[in-house]
């Protein structure tokens, strides 16, 4: 008999999972919570985080499956419905969706067997899977796809609001800053995308960070911008000087953030997980957009801010980020140190050679292109170890060994933001390495 595999989430990272489990003959399931496939890309499911307007911010062929290229027509930065469509062209291409189960959402997941202290387990477990209705069934393999960018973080601030607050977690429609004074706060790439629209709409619009950062417009040189940073990695140009280029066009296209009236970043750059963002420096020249700092406390409608200034507000919106949970699974069983799994290329688990996690990654591009190669050398490592192929055990060894610094030399600011964060050339370097580890 196949050995079966559970995939939980029928997003991108579950789909790819899907696809390649599938391909080294195993029985696959897709347990999906919503009644469509897409997970985050599904614009009105519960699960989804895109709103109205997204766009991605990594071009199309940086953000493609290398297996499954999108259309041809599509622009460069693809919207989020044509995201949705090209998901389900690679769930039908691969013919997935006889696999998925929709409208079962997983409650409770623990292995078989667990050693005296219950928190290391056997290798070799297999996986019982508590179903929301209930149901239960067993699994010789878990893959872990439920994404990492919905549960929304909230910060906390002395004080008390009387407005209205909302995480972008559930922002929608720029409609709803009509007439109103709006902060947002959070310097990421929804933080940036959702000021930029309650500018259009808003009566006044702020714009909180705790620190400057660097804004990159969606094209340099008139091609998308990871293009040419891609361009730059295949030429391996060392970090130093890659920082000045980026540095020089920075500056030519944007000019310094002072004289637009935004702060002075605090790092050089790829520090700081990538804000790609062509019109926010725009608005806040034009004064539609008024940067602030972070915020010290509130006082009803009084939003106090560490530099001593304060303003009146009605709206506002947390652009914080998330996260990372695992409700369906104790966190044990994810070797989970210093708020995070510590897992091997965020894919392999030290001791568990039945689990793997899809998709649990921060990458400064495009991130389908990684989680095909995590999903790669996941199905071929299960494969390995079902087929008693020597080359499993080198693998063993390595996710047993301590953690490759995935950073390729970047110091990243120290921030729950870049908890996950990768560089991508490196980091699909070594999934690739992996890969080869294996026989075809």
């Amino acid at each position: 008999m196949k050995q079966s595999v559970a995939i939980i989430g029928a997003g991108s990272s579950g789909l790819a999972a899907a696809r390649h489990f599938l391909a080294q003959g195993f029985d696959v399931q897709v347990f999906e919570r919503e009644d469509d496939l897409g997970g985050n890309w599904h614009y009105g499911k519960a699960c989804s985080r895109v709103y109205r307007s997204t766009h991605t911010i990594s071009s199309r062929s940086g953000t493609e499956f290398p297996d499954f290229p999108m259309p041809q027509d599509y622009p460069d930065y693809p919207h989020h419905s044509q995201i949705l469509a090209y998901l389900k062209f690679y769930a039908a291409h691969f013919k997935l969706f006889d696999h998925i189960r929709f409208s079962t959402g997983v409650a409770y997941v623990e292995p078989l067997i667990e050693d005296d202290e219950g928190d290391e387990g056997n290798a070799q477990t297999r996986w019982t899977l508590t179903f929301e209705n209930g149901e239960k069934k067993e699994f010789d393999l878990l893959v872990i796809a439920n994404g990492h960018n919905w549960f929304p973080k909230w910060p906390e601030y002395s004080g008390k609001f009387s407005g209205q607050m909302l995480h972008s977690a559930d922002y929608r429609r720029p409609d709803i800053f009509t007439g109103r004074r709006v902060l947002v706060v959070g310097g990421g790439n929804s933080g940036c995308d959702i000021a930029v629209e309650a500018a259009q709409f808003a009566e006044r619009t702020w714009h909180s960070t705790r620190r400057g950062y660097w804004y990159m417009p969606k094209y340099l040189l008139g091609r998308p911008t990871d293009q040419v940073g891609e361009q730059m990695l295949a030429l391996r140009l060392p970090l130093w000087l890659r920082r000045i280029a980026a540095t020089f066009m920075h500056r030519l296209l944007v000019g310094k953030p002072e004289k637009t009236g935004l702060p002075h970043p605090d790092h050089r750059f790829f520090e700081t997980h990538p804000v790609i963002n062509t019109l926010l420096p725009y608005y806040v020249s034009q004064g539609d957009i008024t940067p602030k700092p972070d915020i010290e406390r509130f006082d009803g409608n009084t939003v106090h801010f560490v530099d001593g200034s304060s303003i009146e507000v009605d709206l506002i919106v947390f652009a914080t980020g998330y996260l990372i949970k695992f409700p369906f699974i104790d966190e044990r069983h994810l070797n989970w140190h210093d708020g995070k799994p510590q897992l091997y290329l965020h894919v392999f688990h030290p001791v568990y050679d039945t689990l793997f996690v899809s998709g649990l990654i921060q990458a400064d591009g495009g991130q389908f292109g990684l989680v095909h190669w995590q999903m790669l050398a996941a199905a071929k490592f299960a494969a390995a170890v079902r087929d008693g192929h020597e080359a499993a055990d080198m693998l063993r060894q390595q996710k047993a060994g301590s953690l490759p610094d995935l950073s390729n030399g970047i110091c990243y600011k120290a921030s729950t933001r870049h908890y996950l964060e990768i560089e991508h050339w490196n980091y699909r370097k070594l999934l690739r390495r992996c890969v080869k580890q294996f026989p075809d």
